[in-house]
């Protein structure tokens, strides 16, 4: 399993952020869309394009799919999405990469002087 989860990585900004959309609730296209400039404080901004491309492909891989509306009363041109078994596994293991890099990172600049240039 790690190793199929090996072949999405790194996941790109706009993945990562509908994943995290995604993991704690089912979402709508804008909804995903606001909770992402909501989770980077406005500083990545998923537009409606973005957003679906990676939406249909993130589902083609079994990543996330389509869940029923929330209720009757709901627009039925709204479409929910729901983080996949498959989708989980792959955002803890990207939240884990990451979790390395920025480790190696502050052990590489605990303590070291920036070198002049040339």
């Amino acid at each position: 399993m790690k190793d199929d989860l090996k072949d999405f990585l790194p996941l790109s900004p706009a993945t990562f952020y509908i994943l995290l959309a995604l993991s704690d609730d089912d979402r709508h296209g804008y909804g995903i869309m606001q909770e992402v400039a909501r989770q980077s404080e406005g500083k990545y901004k998923l537009g409606p394009g973005t957003c679906y491309d990676n939406l249909e492909k993130l589902i083609d891989h079994g990543i996330v799919k389509e869940v029923p509306r929330k209720s009757i009363n709901e627009d039925p041109r709204r479409r929910y999405y729901r983080m996949t078994g498959l989708g989980r596994n792959l955002l803890l293991a990207e939240v884990s990469r990451l979790d390395r890099a920025v480790r190696e990172a502050k052990v590489r600049l605990r303590g070291t002087k920036p070198k002049e240039a040339l």
